[in-house]
């Protein structure tokens, strides 16, 4: 990465005012407008409630794994880890997220063979 280059950030720091497009090197196609939107969204999202934060975490890679948000998962272990995620529970959020999409390929795969009446076994 160049030095003039800043990393790519697809998820807001929840813990600091959100930076200009320029100064993170995200958001560069998102109107302000929308990006305020979406930060506060977020921050509101990761607040205290009744899930705790280790756990919003781990969601966060399993749904970060089935997006295909390189920087997301990247962000979310790094602060699972943070808060007191161990590596076995990252790893078995990460054995969930595989699942989830084992079961969305067989399901694709159903309708198809449904829709075009094929039976390949």
């Amino acid at each position: 990465m160049s030095e003039d280059k800043k990393p790519h950030q697809p998820f807001p720091d929840e813990d600091a005012a959100p930076a200009p497009p320029e100064q993170t090197g995200s958001y560069s196609m998102v109107s302000p407008r929308f990006r305020e939107i979406y930060f506060e969204f977020y921050k509101e999202t990761y607040k205290p409630s009744s899930i705790d934060r280790k756990t919003k975490e781990l969601i966060a890679i399993a749904a970060s794994l089935t997006a295909k948000c390189q920087g997301c998962i990247e962000g979310h272990i790094k602060k699972a880890l943070k808060f007191g995620a161990t590596r076995e529970e990252v790893g078995e959020a990460i054995a969930i997220a595989i699942g989830v999409n084992a079961a969305a390929v067989v399901d694709l795969t159903d309708i198809a063979a449904e829709n075009m009446d094929v039976k390949l076994f």
